[in-house]
């Protein structure tokens, strides 16, 4: 994602752009695996994100499944779009002439 963790911590941002991906029913493990994290730290910050509103999450048994909310839409969006231009390649400041 981003070499050194520049911008945002790598896994968390890994997890909420994961979430962005709507074809999957997404479970604490499932995320925990994919953004290459342990089930201890996905779950540690899925309970944050929850607080804070970005996530919500529905039990299925013991399974709980978890989408983003409206909030957590639009933050995962700009998480990726930061992500998306850190990674392009740096474009050259034009010159602008010297005023006369």
């Amino acid at each position: 994602m981003l070499d050194g963790n520049l911008i945002f911590k790598e896994r968390q941002a890994r997890m909420l752009v994961l979430l962005l991906d709507n074809s999957k029913d997404w479970y604490i493990s499932t995320l925990a695996k994919e953004s290459q994290s342990t089930y201890v730290h996905a779950c540690n910050f899925l309970l944050s994100c929850e607080s804070l509103g970005i996530i919500e999450s529905e039990r299925h048994g013991r399974m709980k499944s978890i989408k983003l909310t409206e909030k957590g839409m639009q933050i995962a969006r700009m998480v990726s779009d930061i992500i998306r231009l850190a990674a392009a390649p740096a474009q050259p400041i034009p010159e602008t002439p010297p005023e006369q």
